[in-house]
C-alpha cells in the first residue's frame, strides 16, 4: 500500500519492506528469506520494473531485514547500503550473539529450514550520510550498526527496530537487543527532530504527530 506520496509498504514479508519512489526506486529492508517474489510483484503492481531498483538500504543486519538482500541485489544490480558497524554481519564474516533461552533455541531450529545468503555491501554508511533525501542516524544497541533514515522535507523517518508501533509504541525487542541501555540512549536522537510519520520494521505506521509521540514515549523510558 502507499503510505504517503512516493513511499510504499510491501505486506507479508515478516519484517516491513518499504519502497521509496524517486528517479529510481530505493528499497528499505528486504524481509525474511523467501519473500523476494512479494517484493518484485509489488514493484510490478505499481507500474515499475525490478531494474528500476537502484538502491537497497538495510536498517540493520538481522535475518528478517536482510533476508532477500543477496537475491534482490543480484537480480537488479542495485547498490547495497549498510552501516559500517553492521557490515561484518551482513557479509557473514562475523556473527551476532544468539538470543538466550527459548528464543535462541527456536532460532537455531528455524535456521536449519531457512537459507541465509550473505552479501557484500557496496556503500558503508555512517552518521550524517545521505541516501536520496534521507539522512542517516546511527542508533546502536539493537545491533551495532542499526540506523534510522530521516527526511525533513517529507516529514518521514524510517526507524528499523529502534521503535515499533504494534497496538502501542514500543522500543526494540529485548530478546534480540544485546544492549538495551545503549538502544534507549540512541533513541534520544529521534526526539530532537520533527516528523509526522514514523515507519518501523514491524507493526504499522505511526501518524500523525509521530515525533511528539516518540518524545512522550522516550520520557517514560528514562523516568
Amino acid at each position: 500500500m502507499e503510505i504517503t506520496n512516493g513511499i510504499h509498504l510491501v505486506d507479508g514479508t515478516n519484517a516491513n519492506v518499504y519502497i521509496v519512489l524517486g528517479d529510481n526506486l530505493t528499497v528499505i529492508d528486504t524481509g525474511m528469506p523467501g519473500q523476494l517474489n512479494k517484493i518484485l510483484d509489488y514493484v510490478k503492481s505499481i507500474g515499475k520494473n525490478p531494474s528500476d531498483i537502484s538502491k537497497i538500504v538495510l536498517t540493520h543486519c538481522h535475518m528478517d531485514h536482510m533476508g532477500n538482500a543477496y537475491e534482490l541485489k543480484k537480480i537488479t544490480n542495485a547498490k547495497l547500503y549498510v552501516h559500517e558497524k553492521d557490515a561484518p554481519y551482513v557479509t557473514g564474516k562475523e556473527k551476532l550473539p544468539s538470543p538466550k533461552g527459548f528464543t535462541g533455541a527456536a532460532m537455531k531450529v528455524a535456521s536449519t529450514f531457512m537459507k541465509m545468503n550473505y552479501v557484500e555491501p557496496d556503500v558503508l554508511l555512517k552518521e550524517g550520510d545521505t541516501v536520496d533525501d534521507f539522512v542517516v542516524i546511527h542508533n546502536p544497541g539493537h545491533t551495532p550498526g542499526s540506523i534510522s533514515l530521516y527526511s525533513k522535507e517529507r516529514k518521514v523517518i524510517f526507524v528499523g527496530d529502534e521503535l515499533r508501533y504494534i497496538d502501542e509504541l514500543q522500543g526494540p525487542p529485548e530478546q534480540f537487543t544485546p544492549d538495551m541501555a545503549l538502544a534507549i540512549k540512541s533513541m534520544e536522537k529521534l526526539t530532537k527532530i520533527e516528523y509526522d510519520i514514523m515507519l518501523s520494521g514491524h507493526g504499522v505506521p505511526l501518524r500523525p504527530d509521530a515525533s511528539k509521540k516518540v518524545k512522550e514515549f522516550y520520557k517514560t523510558l528514562i523516568s
